[in-house]
Protein backbone atom coordinates (compact mmCIF):
# COMPACT_ATOMS: atom_id res chain seq x y z
CA UNK A 1 0.00 0.00 0.00
CA UNK A 2 1.40 2.98 -0.54
CA UNK A 3 2.17 5.68 2.01
CA UNK A 4 -0.36 9.12 1.11
CA UNK A 5 2.24 11.36 2.88
CA UNK A 6 4.97 11.04 0.00
CA UNK A 7 4.91 12.53 -3.49
CA UNK A 8 4.61 9.58 -5.77
CA UNK A 9 8.26 8.26 -7.54
CA UNK A 10 9.38 10.75 -10.47
CA UNK A 11 10.32 8.36 -13.33
CA UNK A 12 11.25 9.39 -16.82
CA UNK A 13 8.52 10.02 -18.38
CA UNK A 14 7.32 12.65 -15.57
CA UNK A 15 10.08 14.60 -15.97
CA UNK A 16 10.59 14.32 -20.01
CA UNK A 17 6.62 16.12 -19.59
CA UNK A 18 7.57 18.76 -17.30
CA UNK A 19 10.51 19.81 -19.11
CA UNK A 20 8.38 20.15 -22.55
CA UNK A 21 6.28 22.46 -20.34
CA UNK A 22 8.99 24.26 -19.22
CA UNK A 23 10.12 24.88 -22.54
CA UNK A 24 6.66 25.75 -24.02
CA UNK A 25 6.21 28.59 -21.22
CA UNK A 26 9.55 29.66 -21.91
CA UNK A 27 8.55 29.94 -25.63
CA UNK A 28 5.93 31.81 -24.85
CA UNK A 29 6.87 34.18 -22.50
CA UNK A 30 10.08 35.07 -25.13
CA UNK A 31 6.93 35.46 -27.84
CA UNK A 32 5.13 37.65 -25.60
CA UNK A 33 8.15 39.75 -25.17
CA UNK A 34 9.55 40.05 -28.65
CA UNK A 35 5.76 41.21 -29.04
CA UNK A 36 5.98 43.74 -26.14
CA UNK A 37 9.24 45.26 -27.23
CA UNK A 38 7.87 45.12 -31.27
CA UNK A 39 4.50 47.02 -29.88
CA UNK A 40 7.24 49.57 -27.70
CA UNK A 41 9.39 49.84 -30.69
CA UNK A 42 6.10 50.76 -32.89
CA UNK A 43 4.73 53.03 -30.25
CA UNK A 44 8.05 54.82 -29.91
CA UNK A 45 8.40 55.23 -33.81
CA UNK A 46 5.00 56.80 -33.92
CA UNK A 47 5.09 59.10 -31.69
CA UNK A 48 8.66 60.06 -32.68
CA UNK A 49 6.58 61.45 -36.42
CA UNK A 50 3.84 62.73 -34.43
CA UNK A 51 6.83 64.42 -32.95
CA UNK A 52 8.53 65.83 -36.18
CA UNK A 53 5.17 66.45 -37.82
CA UNK A 54 4.07 68.97 -35.16
CA UNK A 55 7.79 70.75 -35.13
CA UNK A 56 7.49 70.90 -38.92
CA UNK A 57 4.05 72.47 -38.65
CA UNK A 58 5.99 74.67 -36.02
CA UNK A 59 8.60 75.65 -38.12
CA UNK A 60 6.33 76.41 -40.97
CA UNK A 61 3.87 78.59 -38.93
CA UNK A 62 6.70 81.15 -37.29
CA UNK A 63 8.43 80.91 -41.31
CA UNK A 64 4.93 82.05 -42.37
CA UNK A 65 4.48 84.59 -39.54
CA UNK A 66 7.84 85.96 -39.81
CA UNK A 67 7.42 86.25 -43.54
CA UNK A 68 3.94 88.22 -43.59
CA UNK A 69 5.68 90.54 -40.53
CA UNK A 70 8.34 91.27 -42.77
CA UNK A 71 6.14 92.12 -45.84
CA UNK A 72 3.72 94.25 -43.52
CA UNK A 73 6.55 96.13 -42.65
CA UNK A 74 8.15 96.52 -46.33
CA UNK A 75 4.68 97.63 -47.23
CA UNK A 76 4.42 100.22 -44.21
CA UNK A 77 8.31 101.40 -44.51
CA UNK A 78 7.01 102.11 -48.48
CA UNK A 79 4.00 103.86 -47.40
CA UNK A 80 5.92 106.07 -44.76
CA UNK A 81 8.59 107.15 -47.70
CA UNK A 82 6.18 107.88 -50.36
CA UNK A 83 4.59 110.09 -48.05
CA UNK A 84 7.65 111.57 -46.48
CA UNK A 85 8.76 111.76 -50.02
CA UNK A 86 5.02 113.94 -50.82
CA UNK A 87 5.34 116.35 -47.67
CA UNK A 88 8.89 117.00 -48.26
CA UNK A 89 8.01 117.90 -52.33
CA UNK A 90 4.73 120.44 -50.78
CA UNK A 91 7.37 122.00 -48.43
CA UNK A 92 9.89 122.73 -51.13
CA UNK A 93 7.44 123.83 -53.43
CA UNK A 94 6.45 126.55 -50.17
CA UNK A 95 9.79 127.29 -49.83
CA UNK A 96 9.88 128.53 -53.47
CA UNK A 97 8.08 131.34 -52.98
CA UNK A 98 10.33 134.85 -53.14
CA UNK A 99 10.50 136.89 -50.26
CA UNK A 100 9.27 140.04 -51.87
CA UNK A 101 6.03 138.16 -52.33
CA UNK A 102 6.04 137.30 -48.87
CA UNK A 103 6.87 140.92 -48.08
CA UNK A 104 3.46 142.30 -50.10
CA UNK A 105 1.66 139.72 -48.37
CA UNK A 106 2.25 140.66 -44.88
CA UNK A 107 1.94 144.42 -46.08
CA UNK A 108 -1.18 143.45 -47.92
CA UNK A 109 -2.55 141.63 -44.20
CA UNK A 110 -1.34 144.35 -42.33
CA UNK A 111 -3.39 147.27 -44.56
CA UNK A 112 -6.88 144.24 -44.55
CA UNK A 113 -6.35 144.02 -40.52
CA UNK A 114 -7.32 147.63 -40.23
CA UNK A 115 -9.90 147.71 -43.01
CA UNK A 116 -12.17 144.87 -41.85
CA UNK A 117 -11.94 145.21 -38.21
CA UNK A 118 -11.78 142.10 -37.19
CA UNK A 119 -15.08 140.21 -38.91
CA UNK A 120 -16.21 138.34 -42.04
CA UNK A 121 -14.39 135.97 -44.38
CA UNK A 122 -11.34 138.35 -44.91
CA UNK A 123 -10.17 138.39 -41.42
CA UNK A 124 -10.22 134.64 -41.47
CA UNK A 125 -7.74 134.42 -44.37
CA UNK A 126 -5.79 137.33 -43.12
CA UNK A 127 -4.97 134.89 -40.09
CA UNK A 128 -4.16 131.75 -41.92
CA UNK A 129 -2.19 133.35 -44.26
CA UNK A 130 -0.03 134.99 -41.23
CA UNK A 131 0.13 131.53 -39.07
CA UNK A 132 0.50 129.18 -42.13
CA UNK A 133 3.68 131.53 -43.91
CA UNK A 134 5.04 132.05 -39.90
CA UNK A 135 5.04 127.94 -39.84
CA UNK A 136 6.56 128.03 -43.16
CA UNK A 137 9.28 129.85 -42.18
CA UNK A 138 9.84 128.44 -39.17
CA UNK A 139 9.03 124.95 -39.43
CA UNK A 140 9.11 124.64 -35.87
CA UNK A 141 6.93 123.66 -32.65
CA UNK A 142 7.19 123.44 -29.25
CA UNK A 143 11.07 122.52 -29.97
CA UNK A 144 10.71 120.41 -32.84
CA UNK A 145 11.73 120.28 -35.98
CA UNK A 146 9.19 119.88 -38.54
CA UNK A 147 9.65 118.27 -42.05
CA UNK A 148 6.52 118.99 -43.88
CA UNK A 149 3.21 121.56 -43.40
CA UNK A 150 -0.03 120.63 -45.17
CA UNK A 151 -2.79 123.58 -45.38
CA UNK A 152 -6.66 122.83 -45.29
CA UNK A 153 -6.82 118.83 -45.39
CA UNK A 154 -9.71 117.14 -45.62
CA UNK A 155 -10.84 113.47 -45.82
CA UNK A 156 -14.16 111.45 -45.26
CA UNK A 157 -14.93 107.61 -44.64
CA UNK A 158 -18.12 107.65 -45.37
CA UNK A 159 -18.87 103.77 -43.78
CA UNK A 160 -17.15 104.63 -40.42
CA UNK A 161 -19.34 108.07 -40.52
CA UNK A 162 -15.90 109.91 -39.93
CA UNK A 163 -15.12 113.27 -41.43
CA UNK A 164 -12.07 115.39 -40.58
CA UNK A 165 -11.01 118.65 -41.84
CA UNK A 166 -7.87 120.35 -40.46
CA UNK A 167 -6.70 123.99 -41.47
CA UNK A 168 -2.85 123.22 -40.99
CA UNK A 169 -0.67 120.22 -40.15
CA UNK A 170 2.96 119.93 -39.30
CA UNK A 171 4.75 116.29 -40.17
CA UNK A 172 8.10 114.54 -38.93
CA UNK A 173 9.40 111.17 -38.72
CA UNK A 174 7.41 110.81 -35.10
CA UNK A 175 5.18 113.44 -34.26
CA UNK A 176 2.11 115.39 -36.31
CA UNK A 177 0.68 118.73 -35.16
CA UNK A 178 -2.94 119.69 -35.59
CA UNK A 179 -3.62 123.53 -35.72
CA UNK A 180 -6.63 124.94 -35.47
CA UNK A 181 -6.69 129.01 -37.19
CA UNK A 182 -9.19 131.46 -36.39
CA UNK A 183 -8.79 135.39 -36.85
CA UNK A 184 -10.99 135.78 -33.07
CA UNK A 185 -10.88 132.28 -31.68
CA UNK A 186 -13.68 131.27 -29.28
CA UNK A 187 -14.23 128.26 -26.39
CA UNK A 188 -16.18 126.72 -28.57
CA UNK A 189 -13.19 126.17 -31.50
CA UNK A 190 -11.12 124.45 -28.34
CA UNK A 191 -13.66 121.56 -28.76
CA UNK A 192 -13.79 121.70 -32.20
CA UNK A 193 -10.04 120.93 -32.07
CA UNK A 194 -10.47 118.19 -29.75
CA UNK A 195 -13.08 116.54 -31.98
CA UNK A 196 -11.02 116.53 -34.78
CA UNK A 197 -8.04 114.95 -33.42
CA UNK A 198 -10.20 112.20 -32.03
CA UNK A 199 -10.68 110.78 -34.99
CA UNK A 200 -7.21 111.53 -36.93
CA UNK A 201 -5.42 108.51 -36.24
CA UNK A 202 -8.04 106.80 -37.72
CA UNK A 203 -8.71 108.65 -40.81
CA UNK A 204 -4.55 108.71 -41.22
CA UNK A 205 -4.19 105.29 -39.47
CA UNK A 206 -0.62 105.82 -41.55
CA UNK A 207 -0.11 108.22 -37.94
CA UNK A 208 -1.52 105.61 -35.33
CA UNK A 209 1.98 104.84 -33.90
CA UNK A 210 2.87 108.80 -33.97
CA UNK A 211 2.57 111.50 -31.37
CA UNK A 212 0.32 114.12 -31.93
CA UNK A 213 0.08 117.91 -30.79
CA UNK A 214 -2.70 120.56 -30.73
CA UNK A 215 -2.08 124.07 -31.43
CA UNK A 216 -4.99 127.24 -31.19
CA UNK A 217 -3.87 129.68 -33.80
CA UNK A 218 -5.73 133.41 -33.57
CA UNK A 219 -4.85 136.86 -33.83
CA UNK A 220 -7.56 137.69 -30.91
CA UNK A 221 -8.48 135.27 -27.81
CA UNK A 222 -12.31 135.73 -27.12
CA UNK A 223 -12.48 135.81 -22.68
CA UNK A 224 -11.24 132.31 -20.96
CA UNK A 225 -10.32 130.68 -24.19
CA UNK A 226 -6.67 130.96 -23.96
CA UNK A 227 -7.42 129.36 -20.47
CA UNK A 228 -9.61 126.48 -21.91
CA UNK A 229 -6.85 125.27 -24.69
CA UNK A 230 -4.09 125.79 -22.04
CA UNK A 231 -6.33 123.85 -19.36
CA UNK A 232 -6.81 120.92 -22.50
CA UNK A 233 -3.04 120.73 -23.04
CA UNK A 234 -3.45 122.17 -26.74
CA UNK A 235 -0.61 125.26 -27.15
CA UNK A 236 -1.94 128.86 -27.51
CA UNK A 237 -0.16 130.51 -30.47
CA UNK A 238 -0.84 134.52 -31.78
CA UNK A 239 0.56 137.66 -33.18
CA UNK A 240 2.94 140.09 -30.58
CA UNK A 241 4.06 142.46 -32.69
CA UNK A 242 5.75 141.26 -36.13
CA UNK A 243 6.41 137.71 -34.59
CA UNK A 244 4.69 134.36 -33.67
CA UNK A 245 4.36 133.64 -30.28
CA UNK A 246 3.45 129.86 -29.22
CA UNK A 247 2.72 129.30 -24.99
CA UNK A 248 3.02 125.58 -25.08
CA UNK A 249 3.82 125.41 -21.51
CA UNK A 250 1.08 122.85 -20.58
CA UNK A 251 1.61 120.80 -23.93
CA UNK A 252 0.15 117.06 -23.96
CA UNK A 253 0.26 114.20 -25.85
CA UNK A 254 -3.28 112.95 -28.04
Amino acid sequence: MRNKNHPPKATFESVWATLQETAQLMKENERERKEYEQRRKEEFAENERRRKEAEQRRKEELAENEQRRKEEFAENEQRRKEEFAENEQRRKEADERSEKEWEKLWNSMKAMQKEVGGIGNSNGKIAESYFVNSFEKSMQFAGQKYDAIEQSRKKMIKNLNLRGEYDLLLYNCTSVVIIEIKYSAEKKHVGWLLKGASVFKQLFPQYANFELYLGLAALHFEENTESEAIDHGIAVIKQVGDNMVINDEHLKVF
